[in-house]
């Protein structure tokens, strides 16, 4: 909810957050600050420690014993269907029935009076299994013919094969890309509350309030308008709650069915990281073909994913991977296909770029090989190589919005990248421990959800009869900056003061069948949906103010706090009180479609894409070669956003999304022992960017002579998720760091994510 005080003034487009101010007092409300029903009992989940063996008993009588318990859920106590799959496959159980398919699956749950009784109590159940074999990783799960978990698909344009073979140059590498946990502050966390009849109110933290509601009527029995979802903000959520919040709302509302009473459950990080999907981690085998100049002939690559034990998002996730193997460059000829591996781990989910970082890195990497094989810079083949418009990507859409030449040229300049680079040189010429390396790296993302479907959203405007308004619409808050964006649509429609809008939570009740807030399309979607909203509205004032102050409908105009007749200069809320006793109806539905996509999967061809959005970025970093440390000395960006709506929010998920990229290809590791345990599974194992990891100088703009090509809102861009590849920027900087230590002679090859020991290692291979 927004405090009048917290914002003033008409929107304009550096507006504040609209709960920043709330953010920094403590006095935002998540989901666990919510009021308590009285008699509330809270769950926990019991997590399996065998990764992939039947299920021979279940002993709960400690479990039944342990004080303030009041029972024990598993599967045979769901009343409908015992799936949470969010693509219809039916392979993904709320609780383990038979077998358990990975180590740390829930098994069941237990419900207590309080939170600590339900963890303590869960920790004494025992589960027995008889041990099966398991594979964990995309390249074990392939030779033991655990098969797919999603139909693969190929993308070709030309014939790959016989280009490749003509190429004067080829070169062929494997390249293992690690996954990302998604570490959001606010961890998952859902409460029930049952009504009368089947109704069920769900109050969760989740990017996808309409499948949350889908879900818990499906697993109870019931439609979905019994059901209601609330969201009201998320403490982060970076694609972790999109699909896999379903499990926890859905165990919540069944026990709050089963005891009566509402249900609260909030797992600790260590079980949340355990039971939770992931970035995708690959193992990509690549083959480039180019010619002596560097031109790029032909592409071939097979792109391994760990899925885990179900399909979740993963078609999807490994569609778009293939949609961005290509990045910013022009493929002549190109053969790409994804290979969804099932494993014995927890089922990989959307993360921040769905895929397409997976995809843009290997061709950073292609990029990087080409170069060092003639002895080249990086950024001369990045060059030669980019989209001219008019060509066509690996999946036949044409290219014909390319920005990315004058974002080069523009940062190239501010940067002052050359004599820098030549500065680097230098340095790395006089030997010794500390090494640097610069990068100059692109990013060219294309903008809509490959599921054509998910491209709608809804928002409800009411304006009340004292002249304020309530805005509501489909999409979530999660920190970045939605709500505010929306708001200031609404605000600058009207042409009235900003505190006059109170944004309310999101809720299944006002606004139906929404889309998840992910793909980078929040804005551009539910904007449009609520400018929707807000025309239906003006076009009855402007009919009644024109008949009402007698003036034809082209002389009346929204003007700041006021709306204007001729010569009449009416208030803002003397309009809409006459409007509301002469019966004018002051409330709309909006909605929004996105025009022009289309894709055939079957063919590997359409428009998936309504727009790209590019950038690029400058990272010089310093590795030291006896520690494997680094430190990024500095980074320059230039992004895309279009015409942006709130250039202050837009920088600051810019920045963020630099950093959190960074951290994936340099700190952020998962790790799975032999018997499949997850150990990176709290901060002290499992180690995100820390402030001072930062660049040391960090200079970040935005292209403010961009416009977007297409009808967007307000002729903006999406900016969640295209900047995140920047930091692509800092791992080609630690590998050409690396690569120095042997004069450069071969690329350092580093997987990602560059750790120390990685980097170590490396050094002693060149050195070798």
């Amino acid at each position: 909810m927004k405090d009048q005080t917290e914002i003033r003034g008409h929107a304009h487009s550096d507006t504040i957050h609209d709960s920043a101010i709330k953010h920094v007092t403590g006095r935002a409300e998540y989901t666990d600050d919510l009021n308590e029903p009285s008699g509330l009992l809270h769950a926990y989940l019991g997590l399996s420690d065998c990764a992939h063996g039947t299920i021979t008993g279940m002993d709960f009588t400690d479990t039944l014993a342990h004080p303030g318990v009041r029972g024990v859920l598993t599967a045979e106590d769901l009343p409908g269907v015992n799936d949470v799959s969010p693509n219809g496959k039916d392979d993904d159980p709320v609780l383990a029935e038979g077998r358990v398919l990975f180590w740390g699956q829930p098994v069941f749950a237990v419900i207590a009076e309080t939170r600590d009784q339900a963890r303590r109590a869960a920790r004494k159940a025992r589960i027995s299994y008889q041990e099966l074999p398991h594979a964990l990783d995309p390249i074990a799960a392939r030779d033991a013919g655990m098969g797919y978990v999603t139909d693969p698909l190929t993308l070709r344009r030309g014939d790959a094969g016989a280009a490749m073979q003509a190429a004067p140059r080829r070169i062929k590498g494997r390249f293992g890309i690690g996954g990302q946990d998604h570490f959001y502050l606010e961890g998952q966390i859902a409460m029930a509350v049952p009504g009368e009849d089947d109704d069920m109110v769900i109050h969760v933290s989740t990017q996808h309030p309409s499948e949350v509601q889908h879900m818990v009527a499906h697993v109870l029995g019931v439609p979905s308008n019994a059901v209601v979802v609330n969201v009201r903000r998320m403490g982060g959520g970076f694609g972790g709650k999109e699909t896999q919040m379903n499990l926890f709302a859905c165990v919540a509302a069944t026990a709050a069915r089963k005891w009566g009473a509402a249900v609260k459950i909030r797992p600790d990080r260590d079980d949340d990281m355990t039971a939770t999907g992931k970035r995708h981690d690959f193992v990509v085998d690549y083959e480039v073909g180019f010619d002596d100049d560097g031109h790029i002939l032909a592409v071939e690559g097979d792109w391994y994913a760990r899925c885990g034990f179900s399909a979740d998002l993963s078609g999807p996730v490994t569609d778009r991977a293939l949609f961005h193997a290509d990045n910013a460059y022009f493929y002549p000829d190109v053969r790409v296909s994804s290979h969804p591996m099932r494993t014995n781990t927890v089922s990989n989910t959307a993360f921040r770029g769905f895929g397409g970082p997976q995809g843009v890195i290997v061709a950073e990497r292609m990029i990087e090989e080409i170069a060092y094989a003639l002895g080249r810079d990086p950024y001369e083949i990045r060059q030669k190589n980019l989209y001219r418009n008019g060509q066509l990507t690996p999946y036949h859409q044409e290219v014909s919005d390319q920005i990315l030449p004058r974002i080069f040229e523009d940062l190239e300049h501010s940067s002052d990248y050359q004599s820098r680079r030549q500065a680097v040189l230098d340095w790395n010429a006089k030997g010794g421990t500390i090494r640097k390396g610069i990068a100059l790296t692109p990013v060219k993302f294309g903008i809509s959800f490959t599921a054509t479907w998910f491209n709608q959203a809804g928002a409800l405007i009411h304006v009340y009869s004292d002249g304020s308004i309530q805005l509501n619409h489909g999409g979530t808050e999660m920190g970045q900056g939605l709500n505010t964006k929306v708001a200031q649509v609404v605000a600058e429609a009207f042409q009235c003061d900003i505190g006059q809008i109170k944004i309310t939570r999101t809720t299944t009740e006002k606004v139906p069948n929404t889309s998840a807030t992910a793909a980078s399309s929040g804005s551009d979607l539910n904007g449009m949906a609520a400018l929707d909203a807000a025309e239906q509205i003006k076009a009855r004032l402007i009919d009644f103010v024109a008949e009402r102050w007698q003036e034809p409908r082209d002389r009346v105009a929204f003007v700041p706090g006021h709306i204007r007749a001729g010569d009449h200069m009416i208030p803002w809320a003397q309009v809409i009180k006459a409007a509301y006793m002469a019966r004018i109806h002051l409330s709309a539905a909006g909605f929004y479609k996105t025009p022009k996509i289309h894709w055939d999967r079957a063919t590997g061809q359409g428009r998936p894409f309504y727009y790209f959005a590019y950038g690029a970025a400058v990272a010089e970093v310093s590795v030291d070669t006896l520690t494997g440390e680094y430190v990024i000395d500095r980074a320059d960006v230039l992004h895309d956003v279009g015409r942006s709506l709130n250039p202050a929010l837009d920088k600051g998920q810019v920045e963020g999304a630099f950093v959190q990229g960074t951290g994936w290809l340099t700190c952020e590791e998962l790790w799975w022992d032999d018997k499949g345990q997850l150990r990176t599974h709290a901060p002290s194992t499992y180690k995100i960017p820390l402030a001072s990891d930062r660049p040391r100088i960090f200079n970040v703009r935005l292209a403010d002579w961009s416009e977007n090509a297409e009808r967007t809102i307000k002729r903006s861009k999406a900016v969640g998720e295209p900047p995140f590849m920047l930091g692509i920027s800092v791992f080609e900087a630690i590998n050409m760091a690396v690569a120095s230590v042997a004069d450069y002679a071969q690329p350092a090859r580093l997987d990602a994510p560059a750790t120390p020991e990685r980097v170590l290692m490396a050094v002693a291979r060149l050195t070798s």
